[in-house]
Order: C-alpha cells, then structure tokens, then sequence
C-alpha cells in the first residue's frame, strides 16, 4: 500500500515550525513603556507562518496523491 511516512513527516515539521513560531510570537513584550525589551522580527515570523503553511499543503497534497495512486492500483488490479 501506500507509505505516507514521508508526507506525515514533512506535516511533523510544519507543525514543529508552527509552533515554534506561535511560541515567538506569543512571547511579544505588551509594554508600551520606554524600557528597552526584546523585539521580534514580524517580517521574519509571517515568512516563517507562510512558509509552515505551505508545508502542510504540500504535504497534504502528496498523502492525496499517494491514496489515489494507490486507489487506482487497486482498481486495476481488481
């Protein structure tokens, strides 16, 4: 049958990425003081957003793939 080892994998790492993102985020300073505080670089954090979503659907994707590849074998055989 089909092996989605690898897709399921390339998904891991776009949640890994995610959420590692998320957490970056979520660590913004809500401070509106003058105190100096540590930034986060929102260009580099949406970038890095997109790119986590692209990765699941290209993962997504290739699992569709794989099923219907694997589907129509059946149906051949069959």
């Amino acid at each position: 049958m089909a092996d989605f080892s690898i897709p399921l994998a390339g998904m891991q790492r776009a949640e890994d990425l995610l959420n590692r993102t998320a957490e970056r985020l979520a660590s913004l300073p809500l401070s509106t003081s003058d105190a100096p505080v540590d930034t986060v670089d929102l260009s580099a954090e949406m970038v890095a957003l997109i790119e986590a979503r692209n990765m699941m659907a290209v993962n997504v994707k290739a699992a569709q793939t794989a099923d219907e590849m694997a589907r129509r074998t059946l149906d051949l055989l069959g």
